[in-house]
């Protein structure tokens, strides 16, 4: 089992930009100490729900100060970036680390992100596909050029390329995050596995997984691509000696701050969205995740890997809003809950 911390660098109230950051900065370095598999960073825009705009230069900073560290993006938003950009970055980012880092990607939601990028609503509604295969074609070839709807360009050289490096991988690792059975379609015909957002629970997700492998099967991939593709769950941890606690700690603190970063969400066409309650949505997630002792914590983490079959796990740990809770509850996590896992 491959256990992670999953990092927005969140803005509680009364906060700083600052803190948040330097709160993600030292919980990705805590995790690298306290043996965790992987840091995955969260991407938004405008909004204190999260204060990393650039997923991709955070990993580069966090790939630099570790050095077993896996770094990723959950996820970069690929409607509001060019694909070669991306593509660009993400290369270099894995040949630099030595194949440390991994891609997620995902078509984010129809925010007013849209329009400051020049994007368009088109490229949020329709237009992730094509900019996917692009990508995927700048990562595992040569040379590149386009004639799609979108994008049109004279074939150019890639470089670096990625699969020509001295690593582990043939090129860096590509998650898509996946919240219909049209995405999970969408990832499951490239062979690429899902990231699953914590908002929903096990059922959900041992069925998403099983969508994600039909899909698979009948686009022709093999056995062993459906087999070995490492699906992430993403979930929240906070651990305490009595579970009452844990949830106590995460009930002070994330209604206040889900409240006012869902709230800056701004919709590019002015299109009503409905934003969930965020007392009964910390409620949910401390009832689907591991929140309470290391005992209880491990048990949660390998029942759903058995009903799901994710062996993956990306965990906020941030949710307490305090950074040195956040430290402790990574390090107890490292201690306390992954040797009881193996």
């Amino acid at each position: 089992m491959r256990v992670g911390s999953f990092v927005l660098a969140a803005q509680f109230p009364g906060q700083g930009e600052g803190e948040a950051l330097h709160r993600a900065v030292r919980s990705a370095e805590v995790a690298e100490e306290s043996g965790l598999d992987t840091v995955w960073l969260a991407e938004h825009h405008f909004v204190p729900y999260g204060t990393c705009p650039s997923a991709v230069t955070l990993a580069a900073m966090l790939l630099g100060r570790t050095r077993r560290l896996r770094v990723g993006t959950a996820v970069s938003v690929l409607p509001t970036a060019h694909p070669v950009a991306l593509g660009e970055q993400a290369a270099l980012l894995h040949v630099a680390s030595g194949g440390r880092f991994s891609l997620g990607l995902g078509r984010g939601g129809p925010w007013v992100d849209l329009e400051v990028f020049g994007a368009g609503l088109e490229a949020y509604e329709r237009g992730f596909p094509e900019a996917l295969d692009l990508l995927l074609r700048w990562l595992r070839e040569p040379s590149v050029g386009a004639d799609g709807e979108r994008y049109r360009f004279r074939e150019v050289p890639v470089v670096p390329r990625p699969t020509e490096a001295l690593t582990e991988a043939a090129g860096p690792e590509v998650v898509v995050a996946c919240t219909s059975p049209a995405s999970v379609r969408l990832a499951a015909e490239r062979g690429l596995p899902m990231l699953l957002g914590m908002h929903v629970g096990d059922e959900e997700k041992a069925e998403m997984v099983a969508l994600w492998r039909r899909h698979a099967r009948a686009a022709g991939r093999t056995s062993a691509e459906i087999e070995d593709a490492a699906h992430v769950s993403a979930g929240v941890c906070q651990i305490a000696d009595r579970r009452a606690d844990a949830a106590e700690t995460l009930l002070k603190a994330m209604p206040g701050w889900l409240k006012q970063g869902l709230d800056a969400h701004v919709t590019v066409d002015g299109r009503e969205r409905r934003m969930r309650d965020p007392l009964a949505y910390t409620e949910l997630l401390c009832g689907l995740h591991p929140v309470g002792t290391p005992r209880l914590c491990a048990d949660r983490l390998a029942a759903t890997s058995e009903r799901t079959g994710i062996s993956r796990f990306a965990l906020l740990v941030e949710g307490s809003g305090d950074l040195a809770a956040t430290e402790e509850n990574v390090r107890r996590l490292g201690a306390e809950v992954l040797p009881q896992l193996t």
